[in-house]
């Protein structure tokens, strides 16, 4: 790992230490993804305007705003529209009056509006983007960071439970559905009960206590209040924890943006079949060249959604006779009468996945998108979707990944003589891995030393009873496999009893793994910021700016 010291927070003094390791040091990530971090401008066959660096963007900007059509007058004023209405900060106004000129291009974030704002990398994303535009708009480039909602998604079970951890240092889950709510509905349009009162009142009591709690359970209260939708509970509660950088945030459901986005989605609508060929054979393409296809695109594919009278969300596909049709529906649709939907009625289509950052970037003058590595995966497919339809392909960035290790967890890693990649092991390894070397090292010692010797007295057996009948050095073989294992079998249930005397260092261990590897997973992706936000207040969004290097392509473990 590499170290380096991240600069002082300037609301709170804190020297952090951050370690940085590389993504092949990470298990379980993809090869496409690997290698963009590693070289994107080898992979432009994909990716065709990737730049190696955030600098180089400023090659891009002047051909992506002449290809700006978009009114920025209509979107400007849907944009303030949007953020007055979830308390956006006077830096976010002043950021929306920068992107009504002409020159002024927008880096770009997003994510599904998660409950209390969902895992910890929906803030990586957010502050990568605002120090993406902040270093742009420090080398000439006009550069305003700007979140878009994913409001039109409808799958309520993927946004409707956050993770934190509890006093006791546990993994903690707590959901919240409404009482009643239309089934595959946009998200976006969900509306919150006065239920939600009880979810937080509960996730306040389970939360270790600290300074700023008061202060969390007002900001939550004030966001995700009864009566409001899911996309403003969540715009609002991002927007109050990043107050203080101008984020600017995007509801692709507004109406007014849907008659902006018109033109995009006829266009889409009419070139649909070229689209889906298109990603189809770019998926082939990957797959021969050993890449992995992100998503899987059938060739009855539609790249809309449908919203229907009674509030749905739902796909249409392609029929044998050339018409569309949805599943849950009796109705169906030239690529005519779609067509002329879009036109009139735009409201009723959102975009699947591999269009929906053309929607984006049409609606926006999108410098770069800040993406996870999924997206930037899925990036070499939907770049075909751009093409289709004559737009400039957008350059993406792997957001920041961080890990957070609190005090508590750094002195238990210099007690047990640990790391934190040491833990990819997985528990059981890191356990009997401490119990060798920090409870018992003389119980690990004896029975290496067994070890040893067992399997030297069975060498003294081999040579003579290979010479005897060489069916026997078979036997001994089996039983020397059969042997070492009841010994490790012993060893291990010893190890166990050994950390029963010593329930603190097991407790410790399990909270490592609750608190930075949860689930098995990296804590970014599971973790909700205020788990940490209940503890060190306002002051750790600072913290994390600071740890913010854009530089680094490697995962950040940020000791604080």
């Amino acid at each position: 790992m590499n170290h380096e010291i991240a600069r002082a927070s300037g609301r709170k003094q804190a020297n952090l230490r951050v370690e940085s390791l590389p993504f092949t040091a990470i298990p379980h990530q993809s090869r496409l993804f690997l290698d963009y971090l590693s070289d994107p401008v080898s992979l432009r066959k994909y990716y065709p305007n990737a730049v190696p660096s955030v600098d180089e963007l400023k090659g891009f900007a002047p051909d992506l705003l002449a290809k700006y059509k978009a009114d920025r007058g209509v979107l400007c004023d849907a944009l303030a529209e949007i953020n007055d209405n979830v308390g956006a900060s006077d830096a976010t106004f002043e950021n929306i009056e920068w992107l009504r000129k002409p020159d002024t291009v927008a880096v770009v974030t997003g994510q599904q509006a998660g409950l209390f704002t969902g895992p910890l990398y929906t803030i990586y994303k957010a502050l990568s983007a605002i120090k993406t535009a902040q270093l742009l708009r420090a080398a000439g480039t006009p550069a305003v960071p700007v979140f878009w909602v994913a409001s039109e998604d409808h799958d309520l079970d993927e946004v409707s439970e956050a993770f934190f951890i509890s006093g006791a240092g546990e993994l903690l889950r707590t959901e919240y559905r409404p009482k009643q709510y239309v089934e595959g509905a946009p998200v976006g349009e969900i509306e919150i009960d006065d239920s939600i009162t009880a979810a937080i009142d509960q996730l306040m009591t389970d939360l270790p206590g600290g300074a700023s709690s008061a202060e969390v359970r007002s900001m939550l209260k004030d966001s995700w209040s009864a009566g409001s939708s899911f996309a403003t509970a969540f715009a609002k509660n991002l927007a109050t924890i990043l107050k203080d950088f101008g984020m600017i945030f995007v509801d692709p459901l507004d109406a007014k943006l849907k008659e902006l986005a018109s033109p995009i989605y006829a266009a889409a609508i009419d070139n649909a079949d070229e689209i889906v060929s298109r990603i189809r054979d770019r998926s082939a393409e990957l797959q021969a060249a050993g890449f992995h296809a992100q998503v899987l695109v059938e060739e009855n594919y539609f790249p809309f959604f449908r919203h229907t009278e009674d509030g749905r969300r739902v796909a249409l596909r392609k029929t044998g006779d050339g018409v569309y049709r949805s599943k849950d529906e009796d109705g169906e649709f030239t690529l005519a009468d779609l067509a002329a939907t879009a036109r009139h009625e735009p409201q009723r289509f959102s975009p699947g996945v591999m269009l929906r950052p053309v929607v984006q970037d049409y609606l926006l003058p999108t410098v770069c998108y800040i993406g996870g590595a999924a997206e930037i995966a899925y990036f070499a497919q939907n770049s075909e979707s751009y093409r289709a339809l004559g737009r400039p392909v957008t350059p993406i960035f792997h957001r920041q990944s961080l890990t957070i290790v609190e005090a508590k967890h750094c002195r238990t890693f210099e007690k047990c003589e640990l790391q934190f990649n040491d833990l990819f092991a997985g528990m059981d390894a890191v356990l009997q891995r401490v119990v060798e070397s920090v409870v018992s090292p003389e119980t690990a010692q004896l029975f290496a030393d067994v070890e040893e010797k067992i399997k030297a007295q069975l060498d003294r057996l081999d040579d003579p009873l290979s010479q005897l009948d060489p069916t026997l050095a078979a036997n001994l073989a089996t039983r020397r496999r059969k042997i070492i294992y009841h010994v490790a079998a012993l060893k291990k249930k010893a190890y166990r009893a050994q950390l029963r005397r010593a329930e603190t260092v097991k407790r410790q261990i399990h909270s490592l793994f609750s608190s930075l590897l949860p689930n098995g997973e990296l804590q970014e992706r599971v973790i909700n910021v205020h788990s940490f936000e209940v503890k060190y207040g306002p002051a750790f969004i600072d913290w994390l700016y600071d740890a913010v290097d854009l530089d680094d392509r490697g995962h950040r473990v940020v000791y604080i």
